[in-house]
């Protein structure tokens, strides 16, 4: 049978390629829902709120995981179970994206509006894994990567003292 209810944000897939989006979804939505506490160590959640928790879990991954977890019952559990087989996203991912944040050049776009796009999805999937990038590191990026026949323009922005990103 289909997911009749409409989800919030994309469920949790079997591969665990969307794990990091995932996390910070359920976070954000488990918060807002004053659930939160239940996937923390330690919490003193209600019988109510442990049960809303999981119909919300359960309704946002994929149906082979639900088959594979449907005994557990507490949210906490079934938390640390998918952080446990998936957590590992972030080794796979980080080397990729580094690479990409290396290799990134405002010339090989058409557009501005282009490179910020690439240029935020890069430092957004660097701070997921843990890294962080300041908008300081991304104005050096852009200025570094400007075209040689640019290096005037390159000088001035410097000189201007630009201190953050317009997305």
């Amino acid at each position: 049978m289909s997911n009749l209810a409409k989800l919030e944000f994309l469920a949790l897939d079997i591969t665990g390629k969307n794990y990091l989006s995932w996390v910070l979804d359920t976070e954000i939505h488990l918060n807002a829902k004053s659930l939160g506490d239940t996937i923390k160590e330690g919490n003193e959640t209600s019988i109510q709120d442990i049960a809303k928790a999981m119909i919300f879990l359960r309704h946002h991954i994929h149906e082979d995981l639900k088959s594979e977890y449907l005994t557990t019952k507490d949210p906490l559990d079934l938390w640390n179970n998918l952080k446990e087989r998936y957590d590992h996203q972030k080794t796979v991912i980080l080397p990729r994206v580094r690479f990409e944040w290396t290799n990134l050049r405002l010339q090989d776009f058409k557009s501005i509006s282009e490179y910020n796009s690439a240029m935020f999805r890069i430092t957004s999937q660097l701070i997921l894994c843990g890294e962080n990038i300041t908008d300081k590191e991304m104005l050096e990026k852009t200025f570094s990567t400007f075209h040689a026949s640019n290096i005037i323009l390159q000088q001035q922005y410097r000189e201007r003292g630009f201190t953050n990103i317009v997305n």
